[in-house]
Parts: C-alpha cells; sequence; structure tokens
C-alpha cells in the first residue's frame, strides 16, 4: 500500500526513538544521545547509541542503524508495512489510505508550504532593500543582531503597503484563495481585494517539526501600532497550540548543560538573543502560555526542560501557570525545572549585561525543581496567621498533587509537600512560640507571682519581639552552660539587627577572658564600647527561667537558634537580613575559636600566677 505523502515524516517526528526503542533495550542518558548494550549481538559493553535529534540509532557492534521503523523491522522481524503499522500504534497514530481525497490534501499542504516559502524569501529580500532600513536599524542598535544573524535565523521586512506581499505572491502563479488560506492576506469586512497580513513588521519565520516554514512572526516597527507582536492566524498548516518557535533547530542543539532538555523563554527575541549567545536549545510558545501539547512536544526533545520566565509580574504568574499544565502529565522520567531571570529583566536584557552569558548559564545550572515553585505558590498565596489558613494551604498542596495522574509520582509529590508545610510551620513556631517558651516571656515565669506578666512585661515584650534574635542571646546570658555545649553555633549566627551583634560579641568577649557570663558583665563590655542602645535592650529584656543545658528546652533553643546560621534563609526572611550580618557571623565563628583558645591560656597563666603566689 502506497502511502500518502508527508505521512511517513509525521510518524517519524512523533515517535520518539528513545521511548520506542527503550521498550527493548535498556537506555542510559549520555549527553545528547541515549546508549544500551546492543539488542543485536551479545556484548558486554555499550555500543548501541539512540539519538532522538537525529531521529536514528546505530549499533556499532553489529553495523546496524537506522530510525526507528528500520529498528522495528529489525528486532521483531516485520516487514515494512508491519513495522509502521507498529510504530503508528505506539504513537497512537492511524494509518491513512492512499485515497484520492487523502492524496489531494497533502498535496494542497504542500501547496500551501509552498506559498509561506515563497513569502519568506520575499520578506528577507525586502530587509535589504531599501525599504527595509529601519528594520535593519532595529535589529542593529535595538537588539544587537547583525547581518550574520538574520541569515541564520531567517529573519526579514513586511513592507509598509497593504498588497505588495500578494501582488508578488500572485506574480509567481499562486492563487488569491492559497494565500489567503496560509494567512498571509486577509478578505477585508468592506468587500474589496485581499490585502496583507503584515505590515512594517520585522519578520521570523515559524517552522514546523521538519523545518518548513508555516508561518510568521511580526514585531510592529511603529510603536503606536496596538499590536507589537503579531502571529499568523490559525490555518490548515499552523496550529499555534502545537508549534514552537526554533523547536527543529532547538531540538538538533540539545546537549547544553547536564540535564539535556529544551530550553522553553517567553518570544521569539528571547530565543533569538539566547542563540547567539550559545544556547542553541531556546523554543518559545507562539503568544500563548504552554500548552499541554506543547509540553508534549518539548518532552519528546528530553526529559529535563527547563521553562525560563521574566523576571517581573507576568513571568511569575506565567510560571504558575505552567505549573498547572505540566501536573497532570509528570512522570518518572518527565519532569520540569524553572529559571526565574532577575528582576524585570528577560534573556535578551541578561544577556546584554556584563557577564550576562555566564550569568545566564549560571541560572540555568541552578533551575528550580517543579515542586519547589509549587510550594513557594502556595505558601505565599496569602497569609498563615490562623488556623483556618493553615488548613487552606493544606487543602491546596493536596489539590495539585492530586492532579498527578502518576500514582507513584503523585505519591512522592505529596510526601514531599507535607514534609515542607510541616518544616515551614516549626520555622514559624521557632522565632515566635519557641520565643515566647524559651525565651523568657512565657506567662508563668513572669515578675507577676507566677500569675502571667505585668503591664510593663507586656510592653517590652512588644518592644523587643520586634528585635530578631535578642531573646536567644539573652537565654544565652541567663543560662551561660549553652555557650559550654553550644557556642560554636551561636557564634555563627548572623542577627540582622547591628546592636544584637553587639551583644554577640560581647557575651563572647566576657565568655573567652573569664569563662564566665552574667548580665552585670556583659552590661559592663557594652558600656566601655559605648554602645548605649544594645544595654537598654539588654537591661529592659525579663530575666528568663533557668534550664538544664542537655535537657529538651536547650534543643529547642539551638534548634530555633540556627534560623539565623544560614545566610541565605537569613536574607530571605521578610528583608531584613544582610550580607553584612552573614559576614560578621563567619568573622564570629573565627573569632570565637580565637577567643577560646587565648581565654584558656590567659586564665591558665593567672592560674600559674597564683600557685607561685601561694607559695
Amino acid at each position: 500500500m502506497r502511502l500518502p505523502d508527508g505521512f511517513l515524516d509525521e510518524l517519524k517526528a512523533r515517535a520518539r526513538p528513545s521511548q520506542v526503542i527503550g521498550k527493548k533495550v535498556k537506555l542510559q542518558r549520555r549527553g545528547k544521545e541515549w546508549v544500551g548494550l546492543s539488542p543485536f549481538t551479545n556484548e558486554k559493553t555499550p555500543s548501541f547509541y539512540v539519538n532522538d535529534a537525529k531521529q536514528m540509532f546505530k549499533c556499532f557492534s553489529s553495523g546496524l542503524g537506522g530510525d526507528v521503523i528500520k529498528f522495528v523491522m529489525e528486532t521483531e522481524r516485520l516487514g515494512f508495512m508491519e513495522a509502521v503499522e507498529r510504530v503508528a500504534g505506539e504513537v497512537g497514530m492511524a494509518i491513512p489510505t492512499a485515497s484520492p481525497e487523502v492524496r489531494e490534501r497533502y498535496s494542497r499542504l504542500d501547496r500551501l508550504k509552498s506559498v509561506c516559502k515563497a513569502a519568506q524569501d520575499f520578506f528577507v529580500g525586502r530587509l535589504k532593500s531599501a525599504d527595509g532600513a529601519d528594520a535593519r536599524r532595529y535589529l542593529d542598535t535595538k537588539r544587537g543582531l547583525g547581518p550574520d544573524a538574520w541569515g541564520r535565523h531567517g529573519i526579514g521586512y513586511a513592507p509598509n503597503d497593504w498588497r505588495q506581499l500578494l501582488a508578488h505572491l500572485k506574480a509567481l502563479d499562486f492563487k488569491t484563495d492559497e494565500i489567503v488560506a496560509a494567512g498571509l492576506a486577509k478578505v477585508s469586512d468592506k468587500g474589496g481585494e485581499p490585502y496583507d497580513v503584515f505590515r512594517n513588521r520585522v519578520m521570523f519565520p515559524i517552522t514546523d517539526i521538519h523545518g518548513d516554514v508555516i508561518a510568521f512572526g511580526g514585531r510592529a516597527l511603529d510603536p503606536e501600532d496596538k499590536a507589537k507582536y503579531l502571529n499568523s492566524p490559525e490555518t490548515e498548516l499552523f496550529h499555534k497550540s502545537s508549534v514552537l518557535y526554533n523547536y527543529k533547530r532547538a531540538r538538533e542543539a540539545i546537549g547544553y548543560g547536564e540535564r539535556g532538555g529544551l530550553l522553553v523563554c517567553e518570544g521569539y527575541m528571547d530565543v533569538i538573543a539566547l542563540a547567539e549567545a550559545g544556547f542553541g536549545n531556546a523554543v518559545a510558545p507562539l503568544g500563548t502560555a504552554l500548552t499541554p501539547q506543547q509540553l508534549s512536544m518539548v518532552w519528546k526533545a528530553g526529559p529535563d526542560p527547563i521553562l525560563c520566565f521574566d523576571g517581573d509580574g507576568a513571568g511569575t504568574r506565567a510560571a504558575f501557570r505552567a505549573i498547572d499544565v505540566a501536573l497532570p502529565h509528570l512522570q518518572p522520567d518527565k519532569s520540569v525545572f524553572i529559571c526565574l531571570l532577575p528582576d524585570k529583566m528577560d534573556p535578551d536584557d541578561l544577556l546584554k549585561t556584563e557577564g550576562g552569558q555566564e550569568r545566564m548559564a549560571a541560572l540555568l545550572n541552578e533551575p528550580l525543581a517543579l515542586v519547589e515553585m509549587l510550594w513557594r505558590r502556595e505558601r505565599d498565596a496569602e497569609p498563615l496567621d490562623t488556623p483556618e489558613r493553615k488548613a487552606g494551604l493544606g487543602a491546596r498542596l493536596k489539590a495539585a498533587a492530586g492532579a498527578i495522574q502518576n500514582p507513584d509520582v503523585r505519591a512522592a509529590y505529596q510526601q514531599d509537600l507535607a514534609q515542607r508545610m510541616r518544616d515551614h510551620f516549626f520555622r514559624l513556631r521557632g522565632p515566635q512560640s519557641m520565643a515566647r517558651r524559651i525565651g523568657g516571656v512565657n506567662a508563668g515565669s513572669g515578675q507577676n507571682g507566677g500569675r502571667g506578666p505585668g503591664p510593663d512585661v507586656c510592653a517590652r515584650k512588644a518592644t523587643h519581639g520586634m528585635v530578631k534574635g535578642l531573646g536567644y542571646l539573652v537565654r544565652a546570658v541567663d543560662n551561660p552552660a549553652l555557650l559550654d555545649n553550644h557556642g560554636e553555633t551561636l557564634a555563627a549566627a548572623a542577627f540582622p539587627d547591628p546592636d544584637v551583634r553587639c551583644i554577640q560579641d560581647a557575651i563572647f568577649a566576657v565568655y573567652t577572658r573569664s569563662g564566665e557570663v552574667d548580665r552585670a558583665a556583659v552590661r559592663t563590655h557594652l558600656l566601655g564600647c559605648g554602645k548605649a542602645r544594645a544595654v537598654n535592650l539588654l537591661d529592659q529584656y525579663p530575666r528568663t527561667p533557668e534550664f538544664m543545658s542537655d535537657g529538651p528546652e536547650a534543643r529547642e533553643w539551638l534548634i530555633a537558634l540556627e534560623q539565623f546560621v544560614s545566610a541565605d534563609e537569613l536574607d530571605a526572611a521578610e528583608g531584613i537580613g544582610s550580607r553584612e550580618a552573614a559576614t560578621q557571623s563567619a568573622d564570629n565563628l573565627k573569632r570565637f575559636h580565637r577567643q577560646i583558645a587565648e581565654g584558656h591560656a590567659w586564665r591558665a597563666r593567672l592560674n600559674e600566677a597564683a600557685q607561685k603566689a601561694g607559695r
């Protein structure tokens, strides 16, 4: 049976070789390719390679190679048509009959592709003409793209004329209805001759999975134009929800970094800027959010794509929408990573900054896992200050994980998100609830006969509740045995308030000099340093109760304190943290070890002098 023209190309494009062949051969990812033991010979060292971008396999031990249909023919001893049917069944394609209607349809699609190819040649030519001066200036001065880049990406120019393209294509013997059907001309609502869709725009060709031009995108040169970017309308060739800009070339360029997937960004210029900077595996949806069909195409090229979003509110919202698209389709071998760019930047902006290429590479090498982005979205959706809102977070996370169809991935997400929620509420409880329990301002430890804190204590609580970390330091002063067991952790803590850090320094200065710490000694040291506010903070903080240095209260104090040890967490905490504090914590740690050693030596000399005086 004769297959219609174009069917085999479409079949091979839909059938990812690694997926079909991987059902018979255990494959492992290695750079751009998949590697496994040959199914044709008995070997111990892998020499069987599969390349999805090239849509082929190669077995070096047997010398066999070819496309996915050839593989099925060789491994299952099938004829050509039987292998075609088997592969078509794998990807859910029906074998068409070579009826006159089918042949006519494929012939018409070929004709429309020819119209688009002729239009592309026209646009490229006009860019080089006198009419294209403004477009060339825009590409050069605004985008930093020269003639070589124009050629690499097929960039052209649609002249500011209502029917110039239409007349050109008709002169090449294309019919008006074909030009309209290809999305290049539009029929006027008021009657009369059709007119060009694209006028006075920089033009970008949109290709299908084979690299054939099927549509265009145009960027307006007139700043007053209502549509800054304009895509071809939906046609027999072009369905924007199932097409990705630059897909064929990006698929062939896969191999950047270790993840081996496509880089999905938001627009044509982002793709071009990335490609010119060496990131040739970039693609973009066409004016819409990423669709399930496009995501399926992305996964066919590689299992771990990175979705790159602009560093603004719109970019964040697009990332959130992409989460909902991806969740139902996640598989153990299909995931999504997310890269959020710096504030108010797109890839083109970032790459134009000093060291932009290195910054982009660094961001792409450390993308966020999808589960992390999902967690941040739901965690930050509303304040978590009441039991009801906390329950709402749990319900949202449960619903999101429940959308995942694969049971194993769904269970893994449920477990991961539940753990993140427990950890988050524990951290929230650390600086608030724990401060009340171990920071000396709990109801049963005041100076009001055990009946709860009096008005003065309540006032001090309001004052000191905003000074992060103060309660943990005061607790160590009132329970100096904590320094013996956990002094290193306290020294490494990076507190955001400068006067709290002064108290921290004073504690270690007193501790290393005498081996003993109390409020009076710390206060005297602070007065000597001229730190009046720090003295006031220490004096007004309520006396905290004593507890065993190895008991549960001490362990809770240590866990709560550790929120200040991580500089990254400190920077993220309500914008209060600072690199200055993080740097000082590192200095404190070094000084702690040095001072401990000096303190021991100083006390040893005192003891030796006392012994000599006694003799």
